[in-house]
């Protein structure tokens, strides 16, 4: 007696679920991610136990590196001009339209008032060169740090101050950056520090992924 045969059927499988579930999940990571602004200078955040995040828009964030050099930068294009047109005003520099635009549209700002113009007339990747080795004057003589800050209170009220520096830069230069802050009776802001984790928390990790490990094994014996 042959062999009954058993008809094969088709192994296609519909994606379309799939599919939909993909660019839900693609649209939901655009809507709520966040860029990362580009910045002049790698910094190497202190790390801290808080948790406190930073709110994401009327941000005025004062950057410092190892070296000490001090950059700004805002979140709104429009306090960009409103401040730019301020400062321009207190120093006797008249900007052009297009100078403002492209001040407006800059992540991060830091070079004397002095060499504005020269600076915003240059392309996009001279700027990057030029800005690294610049750096707000900060100095008792000529502080424009303080004019920055006071000219952007000015443009927006409703500013959130956060200092971000390198965890190298000497404290002589945060605490010349916090008392001329504290001369504008600036008296709040943050600091952004990178979070930091303890040894118990690290051998716990490593303990719960080898439990993981240990347990995908067993049930991969087991089929």
């Amino acid at each position: 007696m042959g062999r009954a045969k058993i008809k094969k059927k088709s192994t296609f499988i519909d994606m379309t679920a799939m599919s939909d579930v993909t660019v839900l999940l693609l649209t939901f990571f655009m809507l709520t991610s966040t860029f990362v602004k580009k910045e002049p200078v790698q910094v190497t955040t202190p790390a801290s136990v808080s948790e406190i995040k930073i709110p994401e828009t009327n941000i005025l964030q004062i950057l410092v590196d190892p070296d000490g050099k001090v950059f700004m930068s805002l979140d709104k294009q429009s306090d960009l001009r409103e401040v730019l047109e301020a400062m321009g005003q207190e120093y006797g520099v008249t900007f052009t339209p297009e100078e403002t635009k492209k001040f407006s549209l800059a992540s991060t700002f830091g070079v004397p008032m002095k060499s504005m113009k020269k600076y915003l007339d240059l392309p996009q990747d001279q700027q990057d060169a030029v800005l690294k080795n610049e750096g707000i004057p900060t100095d008792s003589i000529d502080n424009q740090f303080k004019a920055w800050v006071r000219n952007a209170r000015a443009t927006n009220k409703d500013l959130r101050i956060a200092i971000k520096a390198d965890a190298n830069t000497p404290y002589s230069v945060i605490k010349n950056v916090m008392n001329s802050l504290q001369d504008l009776r600036e008296n709040r802001y943050n600091l952004i520090t990178s979070l930091k984790t303890n040894r118990k928390e690290i051998l716990w990790l490593k303990y719960k992924k080898a439990a993981i490990r240990k347990k995908a094994e067993k049930i991969s014996k087991r089929k």
